[in-house]
């Protein structure tokens, strides 16, 4: 708020604001498709599989950052109306469980994301032994792993924000995570194509061979959706820790609104690509919806 001010007066580009209203409908739609993706995974138990469980693990990543941006934005209306105070004690912890929740949000997505990649990679590459290597248990500690990881740094981030020496490797985790996917991808299409006439010769192999391919332009979608809606933030983060005084970076930040909802809407996206491109999951919301009626 007081580098929002500030900023003002320093640039002339006026401040961005997002009506209230559109917030809570980006949320509300983001948490309730992301509820709908598990759901059906619960109900299908042909979804219960290693690839499906990391998707929903990415799935609650996204509902928590929906539903973080609308207890912030409940947050503000209620300092506006007078019922909460900036400066208090109470606010100070609210503030500081809002924040330990959406650095949950992106940590978490970014390994499930980490987790839907190397699960591909097995798939492509050890096709043959990939129920041996990913089982489900496997896939389960790995997940156990990842949210007891993220929960504890998410905490640690959030009660130590103040300090560069808690920020930096926070925002320097983001591009590095992404490098490393995307390492992982320019491996994984270089030598798909060799790998794939190695095993020409097996029975369904091309089958297995083309669904494995689909999976992996499924995740690079995601990969996409997610570093256009989560970057403009990340970017926030770091101008309004570095360079809060000047001119570029105030005007930069006078979209502040703009890109927290633009995180709401990778929680809308990524739905629709798992319906879209998941026959599967496709064919439970049909089920879901025809017994509803």
């Amino acid at each position: 708020e007081n580098i929002s001010d500030f900023s003002l007066n320093i640039t002339d580009c006026t401040q961005v604001v997002v009506p209230e209203e559109v917030f809570f409908t980006v949320a509300a739609a983001g948490i309730l498709e992301n509820l709908l993706v598990l759901i059906a995974v619960i109900r299908n138990k042909n979804l219960h599989l290693p690839m499906y469980f990391f998707i929903c693990s990415l799935a609650i990543s996204d509902m928590l950052g929906s539903l973080y941006k609308t207890l912030e934005n409940i947050f503000i209306i209620l300092c506006k109306m007078g019922y909460l105070t900036r400066r208090g004690d109470f606010e100070k912890k609210l503030d500081d469980a809002m924040d330990s929740m959406f650095i949950l949000s992106l940590l978490g997505s970014i390994f499930s994301l980490l987790a839907i990649a190397a699960d591909r990679y097995i798939t492509i590459f050890y096709a043959l032994r990939y129920h041996n290597i990913m089982t489900l248990r496997r896939a389960l500690v790995i997940l156990a792993i990842i949210w007891t990881f993220c929960a504890g740094s998410s905490i640690a981030i959030a009660l130590f924000s103040y300090e560069a020496a808690t920020v930096i490797p926070f925002t320097i985790l983001f591009p590095l995570m992404m490098f490393f996917i995307l390492c992982l991808y320019v491996h994984m299409f270089l030598l798909a194509r060799s790998h794939a006439k190695k095993i020409a010769s097996l029975p369904t192999s091309t089958v297995h061979q083309r669904t494995n391919m689909k999976g992996a332009i499924t995740l690079t979608i995601f990969l996409g959706v997610f570093l256009c809606c989560w970057a403009p933030f990340v970017l926030h983060i770091l101008l309004a820790r570095f360079c809060p005084h000047n001119p570029y970076c105030a005007c930069y930040m006078s979209i502040f609104h703009v890109n927290g909802t633009l995180i709401m809407c990778n929680a809308i996206i990524d739905p629709m690509i798992f319906a879209f491109r998941s026959p599967e999951l496709r064919s439970t919301f049909k089920k879901m919806f025809c017994c509803a009626r």
